[in-house]
């Protein structure tokens, strides 16, 4: 037996609206963890998940079928980066990339955008969709507070994009 749409679209705009109150993007996985535990404990999403499931499968449903596209949704706007990148908004995006996500623009430039953890997969897409086609503009790494926090810290991610021909980096977080 399958979830109603009512019902899972119910349950799904519930844990989004808790997700942003969470700022889930920057919880830990162990935080994260915690909290699918926690939903998968209650009688308003656990308790109506499994009347339609096995109550094992409760847990991974709400992981993988509830909030998975949330993250994807929640990062894959380009507005955030337009805005530190110095992007008009007379410009157009004539491309959409996901993995990480990124635009290529009307005026040819590549943009990519990712947590900072992810700054090689990032500078390496950046290179190889501007081998494509346009120039390898900007990347905008966020949640870079720990592990990124210093200018020591970030010289190998700007020296990396730098012999990559990546003209702009921006730390966020």
């Amino acid at each position: 037996m399958s979830v109603p749409d009512m019902v899972r679209r119910e349950i799904k705009e519930m844990l989004w609206s808790e997700a942003d109150r969470l700022d889930w993007p920057s919880l830990s996985a162990s935080d994260k963890s915690r909290y699918y535990g926690i939903w998968t404990e209650t009688k308003e999403v656990g308790g109506r998940l499994s009347l339609y499931m096995d109550p094992r499968q409760v847990r991974v449903y709400i992981k993988d079928t509830l909030l998975k596209p949330y993250t994807r949704e929640a990062s894959a706007n380009h507005d955030l980066a337009f805005r530190v990148l110095g992007i008009g908004t007379d410009t157009q995006p004539v491309s959409t990339y996901i993995k990480p996500h990124g635009r290529l623009l009307d005026d040819d430039r590549q943009i990519a955008w990712s947590k900072a953890s992810e700054w090689k997969a990032t500078l390496m897409a950046l290179h190889e969709r501007a081998f494509e086609r346009g120039i390898p503009y900007g990347a905008v790494l966020t949640h870079a507070g720990s592990k990124f926090s210093t200018d020591d810290d970030r010289r190998v991610v700007e020296v990396a994009a730098s012999k990559l021909g990546i003209e702009r980096i921006v730390w966020l977080g």
